[in-house]
This record gives structure tokens, C-alpha cells and sequence, in this order.
């Protein structure tokens, strides 16, 4: 059995307002990728990956009369994919959503929310993710109200082979980056206050694995956390990173999450190499900049039935990068790269 995490940059450009995949020679969002180029290098990489579910970071948007089920659906259809099956839960109106791609032979797969809807008001209590959550982060003895603008997908899935359900919670947590800042004054202002947005979501999620942990339930947390230790400077004001908060990187074995490239990040110091799953271009200085942000976190009875973790990363994979063209679709696909794990059941 094989869950997968991929955030797939700009997916919602490669599809018309009816949901069809537009698979022609005009320009994708991506830079320099035709929208038939980057779907050809999607269907490469999701055909190869064969996961029976796999959490679409960043899928297509959902607006009238798109649905974000149907446009995937037909993606997969177009690869003739085994996991051709869409769950979303919440929309938002980011672009952006958050979908589970399943094969519906071997996954049985339905959203279903924990928590209490709060409306306008929050709850202290962890609410639902599409609430609002009320905590001082500040220590300014005034609750800040707390959002997210991509709630993360709660689902129950029921795997051949395994008796119990499978909690799956998919993320997408707030980027830090200061969109919008006019200067260097004005970059380091947004900067802590989206790290502050950042821990809170990370805190609201934190909870929510408790809750599971505690009453022994399977539970997987996957998704694009934007997040790692050491990642920015900003991190020291805070005093750790929302990665560490959500794993429980201080807590008691039994309530830590598990995830080896994470644990790495985790235990190494700066000088030491890290694995990366996304792949920036900075173009103003002509390079690269990697980062470790998508993660595959499970419960620690959860874990052991594992046979492994993978990144699909292109250069860093010896199997992969001996697969030109599978090598190539990962580069042109997305910015970011698959993470996968393969369970025993």
C-alpha cells in the first residue's frame, strides 16, 4: 500500500472553466512549460508513482461550474491512473485546494471533520478547520483569531488489509515568505507576523493529532508545511519550528509522529546536509534554492508497518535519475517533489 504527498505548482492553470485538462501549446503558469508539457510531465510522474492515495497539494480550484473532483478525475482518466478516485474537503479561495487522489478498488475514502464549528467567535478548544481559533501568541493578554485560508482535508480511509480506519489529515500551512512588501522594514514585519499565523495553524494541527494519538487511532499527517527547522532566522524569535510542534518533537514517544526526514532535519546542525523536496529558481541571482517542506508524518503503530519512505527527487534518487524520461517529467511537473511511503498491510 503506498501514500503519497505532491504539491503541484500551478495545476489549476492546466485546466478550462468546465474542468477539461487544456492540453496545448500556449504557456502554463510554470516558466517556460507549455500546459501540454507540463500535464505530459504530470501524467509521467503520477503513472510512475502509482500510489493507491496520494494528497494533491495545490490542486485545482474549485469555482462554478469547475469541481475540483471532476477535473482530477478526468486527469486521471487522460493516464489511464489507478488512483482516479477525488475527495476534497473544505474549498477555499485560494487556487488552491486540497485534494485526496485514490484507487477506489483498494481505499475507501470520505471527509470527515473533527472539531466544532465555531463561526465568527473561535474556539480555544481546536475547532473545526474551517473555524476559527483563538490564541495569544503574543502574550499581549489579547487573543488573536486565527484562520486558515486552505483548511486542511480531514478524511477516514479504510485500506484492503487493514481492520482499522486510517485518519489522514492533509495540509497546506501558511507560507512565511512577504508577499507584498514595498521594503526591507516592511519584509521583516510581514515576515513575523506570517510565522506567527503559521505557529497558530501549527498549534490548531498539533491538537487535533493529540486528540487522535490519545485515543489510539491510525494517523497519518501529510502535506507541504512550508516549514523546517532552521529554515529562516525568524524561527529563534519563536523559539522552534512549527514542523517540530506538529511532529511533538518534545513529547513522550507514543505522541510524536513519525518521519524520518524529518527526525534528520530535526537532529543535524546547519553544516549538515539535509534531503530537500522543493526546488526554487531564484532568478534575480541565477540559482537554485532547495528546501525540505513536504512531509509524510505517521502515528508511531502506524509506522511500523512501513517498508520505507522516498522522495522522488530527480538528482538525489540514483534509481530516478537513471530514468531520463521520468527524471525530466519530475523537473518539468512541478517545483516541488513527490514524498511517498509504502506500508505492509
Amino acid at each position: 500500500m503506498r501514500l503519497a504527498t505532491y504539491n503541484v505548482e500551478w495545476f489549476n492553470a492546466l485546466f478550462d472553466e468546465a474542468g477539461a485538462p487544456l492540453a496545448d501549446a500556449e504557456w502554463s503558469a510554470r516558466w517556460k512549460v507549455t500546459r501540454a508539457q507540463q500535464l505530459e510531465a504530470l501524467g509521467i510522474v503520477f503513472t510512475a508513482l502509482d500510489a493507491d492515495a496520494v494528497l494533491i497539494v495545490e490542486a485545482p480550484d474549485w469555482k462554478a461550474p469547475r469541481r475540483t473532483e471532476a477535473a482530477l478525475e478526468g486527469f486521471a482518466a487522460l493516464f489511464g491512473l489507478r488512483a482516479r478516485r477525488a475527495l476534497v474537503g473544505f474549498a477555499n479561495d485560494t487556487q488552491q485546494e486540497l485534494a485526496l487522489l485514490y484507487d477506489p478498488d483498494v481505499v475507501e475514502a470520505r471527509h470527515r471533520p473533527v472539531g466544532e464549528a465555531t463561526g465568527k467567535k473561535g474556539s480555544e478548544e481546536a475547532p473545526r478547520f474551517d473555524g476559527v481559533f483563538r490564541i495569544d501568541l503574543d502574550i499581549d493578554a489579547r487573543e488573536d483569531l486565527v484562520r486558515f485560508s486552505k483548511p486542511p482535508l480531514e478524511a477516514e480511509l479504510r485500506l484492503k488489509g487493514l481492520a482499522e480506519p486510517v485518519r489522514f489529515i492533509g495540509v497546506h500551512i501558511k507560507s512565511k515568505a512577504p508577499h507584498g512588501a514595498r521594503s526591507k522594514a516592511d519584509a521583516t514585519r510581514i515576515s513575523i507576523a506570517n510565522r506567527r499565523k503559521q505557529l497558530a495553524q501549527s498549534i490548531w494541527l498539533r491538537r487535533r493529532v493529540e486528540h487522535h494519538l490519545a485515543r489510539g487511532e491510525a494517523l497519518v499527517v501529510a502535506g507541504d508545511f512550508n516549514d523546517g527547522p532552521g529554515l529562516d532566522e525568524y524561527e529563534a524569535l519563536f523559539g522552534r519550528s512549527g514542523l517540530e510542534i506538529v511532529l511533538g518533537a518534545d513529547q513522550p514517544e507514543p505522541m510524536r509522529l513519525v518521519d524520518p526526514h524529518a527526525r534528520q532535519a530535526l537532529a543535524g546542525g546547519l553544516m549538515q546536509a539535509h534531503d530537500t523536496t522543493a526546488r526554487f529558481f531564484i532568478r534575480e541571482e541565477g540559482r537554485y534554492l532547495t528546501a525540505l517542506l513536504d512531509y509524510l508524518m505517521l502515528s508511531p503503530a502506524l509506522a511500523e508497518k512501513t517498508m520505507g519512505w522516498r522522495i522522488w527527487h530527480p538528482f538525489d534518487d540514483p534509481a530516478i535519475y537513471a530514468l531520463p524520461e521520468l527524471r525530466e517529467a519530475l523537473l518539468t511537473a512541478s517545483d516541488h517533489f513527490p514524498v511517498s511511503v509504502d506500508l505492509a498491510l
